[in-house]
């Protein structure tokens, strides 16, 4: 016959087997969930990198139009020897020149020795004359005057 202390044994041991089994299966559940939530996460973050990057490709050709824009506007070809054939082209003096661009007479000069270069603003308003004949120039000129 078995001794009393042996039986009161298997079965504490029995009860503890029984308790860690429960307690156990508990954390197994929740680990197993974690791992579920955390592959899901990563899933979302792969999906959220992915879309970020279509967003930023189509972004960049959007980026890229405005400064095309703004580059079309600076394309204007600007040469020295321009400044000084459309000033004769026109009859014009420095002076007269500068003051349909918006500068100076020096400044006239400063462009058509390659001293220095017009800013955009002033590429355009170059531009504008450049597509101006003789008539055209000395309404605006003799207009300027009148203002």
């Amino acid at each position: 016959m078995p001794n009393i202390a042996s039986v009161l044994k298997e079965e504490i041991a029995r009860l503890v087997r029984r308790q860690f089994r429960s307690e156990t299966e508990n954390l197994k559940k929740a680990s197993s969930r974690y791992r579920f939530d955390i592959a899901a996460l990563k899933r979302r973050i792969e999906a959220l990198e992915k879309q970020i990057s279509r967003l930023e490709k189509m972004a960049s050709p959007k980026n890229a139009m405005p400064a095309a824009d703004k580059g079309s506007e600076t394309k204007l070809r600007f040469k020295p020897q321009g400044v000084r054939a459309q000033r004769t082209r026109l009859e014009l003096s420095a002076s007269k020149m500068g003051a349909l661009v918006g500068v100076s007479a020096q400044t006239i000069y400063n462009w058509e020795a390659g001293v220095s270069r017009p800013k955009a603003e002033q590429l355009t308003a170059f531009a504008a004359v450049r597509k101006m004949g003789k008539r055209e120039v000395k309404a605006r000129l003799d207009q300027m005057q009148a203002d």
